[in-house]
C-alpha cells in the first residue's frame, strides 16, 4: 500500500485517537509519580513512633514496608485504567474484559482466600502498630522476639532459640510485652511468723535503693514496691511486688531484685520458706 494512501487513513485516526492514547499515558506517568511522593510524604506524617523508639530503623523499615505496598497497589489500579481507556481508543470493547476480569477475580479470590486474609491482616497490624521488629511479643501460642515482619507472617524466635513462621491470619491475639513500658511482676513467700511491717520496709527500701543504683536507675521508671500480700500458701504467705521499667529491660531488673532480697532476707533472718517433706523409718 502507497505511503500516500496509508497518510490519509492514519492520520485522522491519530488526531482523534493517538493524541489521546499519549495523553492517557503521560496523564498515567505523572499520577503514578505524583502519588509516590503523596503517598511517602503521607505515610511518614500519619505513622507516628512509639514514645519510646527501641529501634529507629525498625520504624523506617515499618513505614517503607507500607509506603512500597500503598505505592504498588495505586500504580497497578492506575496502569489497569489506563490500559483499558488505550484498548477502547482501538475499538475494542472492554466490557467483556471487564467481565472476563470479574470472573477471574471470583476464582483467583477462592483460591487464594487465605493469602489474602494473611496479607490484610499483616497491613492492619502495620497500619496500628501492633508489635515491631525487635518486639517481644505472645501470638497464637507462641512467645519470641519478632525478628521480622511482612504482609504474609510474622518471624519470632523463642528463648530457644527457635525460629517459629507464623502467618498474620492465624493471629487472633497479640500480647506485646515491650511496648511503652514493661513491668516487674515478683511473687516472694515469707514464713507466717514474719512481722509483715517489717517485710513490707524492706521491700520497699530495697525497690528504692535498685531505682537509685547509678548502674540500675537509667533502666527502671518505677520503683519496685509492694503491692501487698497476694495469697495464704500452705506454707508462706505471698507477697506481690511490683515496678515499672523501660521496654524489655524487665527480667534483668527482677534478676537484680531477687539477689537484693534474698541477700537482705539472710541479714535480716526472714525465713524465705520451702516445702519440707517428715520421714518416719518403720523399726
Amino acid at each position: 500500500m502507497d505511503i500516500q494512501n496509508i497518510i490519509p487513513v492514519i492520520l485522522p485516526w491519530f488526531l482523534s485517537h493517538g493524541i489521546k492514547i499519549i495523553g492517557i499515558l503521560v496523564a498515567a506517568v505523572w499520577i503514578s509519580r505524583f502519588s509516590k511522593v503523596l503517598i511517602d510524604k503521607a505515610i511518614r506524617k500519619l505513622i507516628k513512633p512509639d514514645q519510646v523508639v527501641k529501634d529507629p530503623d525498625a520504624e523506617k523499615k515499618r513505614e517503607n514496608t507500607l509506603i512500597r505496598i500503598f505505592n504498588s497497589t495505586f500504580s497497578i489500579l492506575v496502569w489497569a485504567m489506563a490500559v483499558l481507556m488505550i484498548i477502547s481508543e482501538f475499538g475494542i470493547s472492554i466490557g467483556p474484559l471487564i467481565a472476563g476480569a470479574g470472573i477471574f477475580g471470583i476464582a483467583l479470590g477462592f483460591g487464594a482466600q487465605y493469602v489474602i486474609r494473611d496479607f490484610l491482616a499483616g497491613l492492619f497490624i502495620m497500619l496500628e502498630n501492633q508489635y515491631r521488629v525487635g518486639d517481644v511479643i505472645e501470638i497464637a501460642g507462641t512467645g519470641g522476639k519478632v525478628e521480622d515482619i511482612t504482609l504474609r507472617k510474622t518471624v519470632l524466635r523463642d528463648i530457644d532459640g527457635a525460629v517459629h513462621h507464623i502467618p498474620n491470619g492465624e493471629i487472633k491475639v497479640a500480647s506485646n510485652k515491650s511496648q511503652e513500658f514493661s513491668r516487674v511482676h515478683l511473687k516472694i513467700g515469707v514464713a507466717y511468723k514474719e512481722d509483715m511491717e517489717q517485710v513490707f520496709q524492706i521491700l520497699n527500701r530495697i525497690g528504692r535503693e535498685l531505682a537509685e543504683d547509678p548502674e540500675w536507675k537509667n533502666f527502671i521508671l518505677k520503683a519496685p514496691q509492694v503491692s501487698g500480700i497476694d495469697d495464704f500458701a500452705d506454707s508462706a504467705i505471698i507477697i506481690k511486688v511490683l515496678g515499672d521499667t523501660l521496654p524489655l529491660k524487665q527480667w534483668e531488673v527482677a534478676r537484680e531484685l531477687r539477689k537484693r532480697i534474698k541477700i537482705a532476707f539472710d541479714k535480716e533472718n526472714i525465713e524465705i520458706p520451702f516445702p519440707q517433706v517428715s520421714m518416719w523409718q518403720r523399726k
